[in-house]
């Protein structure tokens, strides 16, 4: 059975079963992001992002998922911190999260999400994550962070959270 509190699980031994990105393009106020159409969160609104693939690092990821997801290509990418997600079911994933300062083109729909820009001080919490409340302010402010979660299903069943 997976654990249930984030102290009974060996950080420094755990393995993800895979390995993403997020990517905020900040510009003029607001926000990119999108209203995923399938996958794991289909239906939420989150940032663009994606698995990594095999012989891709990171940053090169977050680049190609922003560009397929939403045609567009992120432009003056920043790290701010990273996620250990454990799921009751056993799945585990370790996401990387960006900000950018902007794209270029014009973001369109794909088979995979629907753009939306939002104003940074109205972002749709209630659509989004149940932990995204809790780290995406900090992005917002120019921040780090690094995040341990547990999840059963959309359910936060125990956390930490520690600003860098």
């Amino acid at each position: 059975m997976a654990p249930t509190r984030i102290a009974d699980i060996d950080w420094t031994t755990w393995q993800a079963t895979d390995v993403a990105t997020l990517v905020f393009v900040l510009h003029d106020g607001q926000a990119l992001l999108i209203r995923k159409k399938r996958g794991l969160g289909a239906g939420k609104i989150n940032a663009p992002g994606g698995r990594v693939d095999p012989g891709e690092t990171v940053e090169q990821c977050a680049v190609r998922e922003v560009q397929e997801e939403l045609g567009v290509t992120p432009t003056g990418l920043s790290h701010h911190g990273e996620h250990r997600f454990e799921f009751v079911d056993g799945y585990r994933l370790h996401v990387h999260v960006y900000s950018a300062t902007g794209c270029q083109g014009e973001p369109i729909e794909t088979d995979e999400a629907i753009p939306l820009w939002t104003p940074t001080d109205a972002i749709p919490y209630d659509e989004m994550w149940a932990d995204d409340i809790q780290w995406v302010p900090i992005l917002l402010a120019g921040g780090r962070f690094d995040g341990r979660w547990i999840f059963d299903g959309d359910a936060i069943v125990d956390q930490a959270l520690v600003t860098l």
